[in-house]
C-alpha cells in the first residue's frame, strides 16, 4: 500500500449574509459517486483546475452552484482535510479543503444547480452541526468563534 495518499484540492465558499447566517446546500444523492453518505449538507465549491486561481474557482463554483455572480468581499478562512473521500477512475482520493469566507449582498437570489436539492441560511451553530459529515471538527469549531 502506498503510504502517500493522493488528494484533490477543493476551493469552498463560506457564504455569509449581513445577519451572520451561512448558506448551506443539501447535496443531491443521485449525483454522488458515494451514495452511502446520504443527502448531507455542504457549502458551495469545487476542485481547482490546473492553471486556475482560487478567485476563478470561487467565482465559477458559486455561479454554477448558487447563481451568485457578485460578492462584496472574500478572504481566507480555513484549510483542512475532509472527512470524506472521493472515488475516482484512479481509486479513492482524499480532499484538501481551502475555505474562503465570502460576503454577499442582502437579498441575493439563489438558484441552485442539479448537484443540490435545496438551500437554506443557517446560524453558525446550526451550520457547524450540519457540516460535520464532510468537515472536520477544527473547521466546525471555527464557525462558532
Amino acid at each position: 500500500m502506498d503510504k502517500h495518499k493522493k488528494f484533490h484540492i477543493g476551493i469552498k465558499a463560506l457564504i455569509t449574509n449581513s445577519e451572520g447566517k451561512i448558506l448551506l446546500l443539501q447535496v443531491n444523492v443521485d449525483k454522488l459517486k458515494n451514495k452511502d453518505l446520504g443527502a448531507y449538507w455542504d457549502i458551495p465549491g469545487g476542485r481547482i483546475e490546473q492553471g486556475g486561481s482560487v478567485e476563478e474557482t470561487l467565482k465559477r463554483e458559486m455561479l454554477e452552484e448558487t447563481g451568485i455572480k457578485e460578492t462584496v468581499d472574500f478572504s481566507f478562512f480555513h484549510a483542512s482535510i475532509a472527512n470524506i473521500e472521493i472515488p475516482t477512475e484512479d481509486g479513492v482520493v482524499g480532499l484538501a479543503l481551502f475555505v474562503y469566507k465570502v460576503k454577499v449582498k442582502d437579498g441575493v437570489e439563489i438558484k441552485i444547480s442539479d448537484e443540490h436539492i435545496k438551500y437554506e441560511w443557517f446560524t453558525p451553530k446550526d451550520a457547524a452541526e450540519l457540516l460535520k459529515v464532510k468537515f472536520p471538527h477544527d473547521f466546525t469549531d471555527r464557525l462558532l468563534e
